[in-house]
């Protein structure tokens, strides 16, 4: 591991522990050379599992990427990066427990779209504005509108549709 500092290769770990549920290990490094102390996660190197896109382009799955994606939609809402991070855990967890080796991105995207349903109502409207390309208010107001049909909002909520 180069230090990010002086670029040496020489380092100690100073400590150890488990990170993101046990997905992770997180280690604190030392520099031998310069002592300036660094952090490293260590995780588990997935089969490579390729996304098919829309037009057809297999890419492989980029963790980084739907992180990127729902951190988007969740920008100025109050969810903590420790919950984007384990929600794209359970995605990443759930992609290889049933065994995919190609996935359609819809299929991904619908995954996100279930989570942020839960994690954020307006995290959710916002990614599937650009998930089903709406066009139009008429296309947010009839998302939203199923949105609060499916989970009816509460008097602590004001009514942003009346």
């Amino acid at each position: 591991m180069r230090c990010p500092k002086c670029g040496s290769t020489e380092d100690k770990v100073v400590d150890s522990r488990e990170a993101r549920d046990g997905h992770a290990i997180r280690r604190r490094r030392e520099c031998q050379k310069c002592q300036f102390r660094f952090t490293t996660y260590e995780i588990v190197e997935r089969e490579e599992l390729r996304v098919v896109k829309n037009n057809g382009v297999r890419e492989p799955f980029s963790r980084e990427k739907l992180l990127g994606g729902m951190r988007k939609a969740c920008e100025k809402r109050p969810v903590t990066s420790e919950i984007l991070e384990q929600s794209v855990d359970e995605i990443a967890d759930e992609l290889e427990q049933e065994g995919y080796r190609e996935i359609p991105s819809n299929v991904i995207g619908a995954k996100v779209m279930r989570r942020l349903e839960g994690i954020d109502q307006v995290a959710y409207v916002r990614y599937a504005s650009v998930y089903r390309q709406f066009e139009d208010v008429g296309e947010f107001l009839s998302e939203i509108k199923s949105l609060g049909a499916r989970n009816p909002l509460e008097d602590t909520h004001p009514q942003l549709f009346p």
